[in-house]
């Protein structure tokens, strides 16, 4: 693990009162798949976990997950975790193009580069929070290594791979499509797209004229190329940690994390359908992600003090029990809540949550 380098950056960002600058260590460390560079904010904390994020394809890490993070309610969160950002190959700010021919490294390796990470920054367990194709990424991960995960939370996570009618689907847009625009779809919804508002011009914008536009190209291909996970409810083959799962109404990925959420263990997932927060909630409701992320490290037995606020709209908790004895059919009540009602409550042991807020 020779070749580290270390850069240090002042976060420029709005301040709390009282609030000091956050100082970002920039990291890059040589793997058996090439390098890889991360970001860490904060300092550890004793018998805490690291919270180390993973992008989706066509961002990095500050356009992925810097809305959420800087969001005023998540500053009690990061106040009492140190968390390292993950930048996939070549995805990082004045990253230089890989040269032709570059084999990128798959998912799977990708996943393979987060123990070099953690035993530099001697870390030994995580909570990982990772979109679209870094969920995945932390996934396979989690699968791997289930002993240094102790929670997850995925946004749009896919774990299939992709079928041969998904693949002809693939094959036809590209002949229409550009890189850029098949990767929007990718990441929001044909109705967001449409509408054409501030935030999908902006996005447009980073991904059309993104100098390194090859190298995500690269990292679009090892996400479609990807295999399937292959999880099994009720067999060795699931994520052992506490999971949740969050999609947006409507959002391109619905049905899949829909689909991911019947495969995975009742007792340790939460699903979150998030209402009129298109394709990337972590972006467009950074406040109600936030709350819902505070209960989620709750249940794990953090931050037990933490201050919850209240969502305005009014949200319905389904409260679906685990499987019957015979494996497949469950039972489910649901509990309506307006915003005058108090705090989401938690799922109860042996209960996977779904909330629509």
């Amino acid at each position: 693990m020779a070749e580290l380098q270390e850069v240090q950056i002042t976060e420029e960002k709005p301040l709390l009162p009282g609030q000091t600058p956050e100082v970002a260590k920039t990291h890059s460390v040589e793997t058996p798949y090439g390098s890889v560079t991360f970001t860490v904010y904060g300092t550890p904390k004793p018998k805490r976990p690291a919270i180390l994020t993973y992008h989706d394809v066509g961002l990095n890490y500050k356009s992925c997950f810097q809305p959420l993070f800087q969001f005023v309610d998540m500053q009690e969160i990061i106040q009492n975790f140190m968390r390292v950002h993950v930048d996939a190959p070549g995805m990082e700010e004045g990253a230089p193009v890989f040269p032709l021919g570059y084999q990128y490294p798959s998912l799977d390796q990708l996943a393979d580069m987060i123990p070099c990470i953690l035993q530099y920054l001697n870390f030994s367990t995580i909570i990982g929070v990772g979109v679209g194709a870094g969920a995945y990424v932390l996934s396979r991960y989690a699968l791997t290594h289930p002993d240094t995960v102790e929670g997850l939370v995925l946004i749009n996570i896919d774990p299939n791979a992709k079928g041969w009618m998904d693949w002809a689907a693939h094959k036809l847009t590209g002949l229409t499509s550009s890189i850029p625009e098949m990767i929007l779809g990718h990441l929001f919804s044909q109705e967001e797209l449409s509408g054409n508002s501030e935030l999908i011009q902006k996005y447009r914008n980073i991904i059309t004229h993104a100098p390194n536009l090859e190298n995500v190209e690269l990292y679009w291909n090892s996400y479609n190329n990807r295999r399937d996970l292959n999880f099994e409810r009720g067999s060795d083959i699931t994520l052992k940690c506490p999971v949740m799962l969050v999609v947006g109404d409507q959002a391109p990925h619905e049905d899949a994390v829909v689909e991911c959420n019947s495969k995975l263990d009742p007792t340790q997932t939460s699903f979150l359908k998030m209402a009129d927060s298109g394709g990337q909630p972590q972006l467009t409701q950074p406040g109600k992600l936030t709350e819902a992320f505070k209960y989620f490290l709750q249940g794990m037995g953090y931050m037990a003090s933490s201050c919850m606020t209240r969502l305005s709209r009014s949200r319905t908790a389904s409260l679906t029990s685990a499987a019957s004895l015979d494996g497949n059919r469950s039972r489910s009540r649901t509990l309506s809540q307006s915003s005058e009602s108090g705090p989401l409550p938690s799922g109860p042991p042996g209960h996977t949550m779904e909330v629509s807020c």
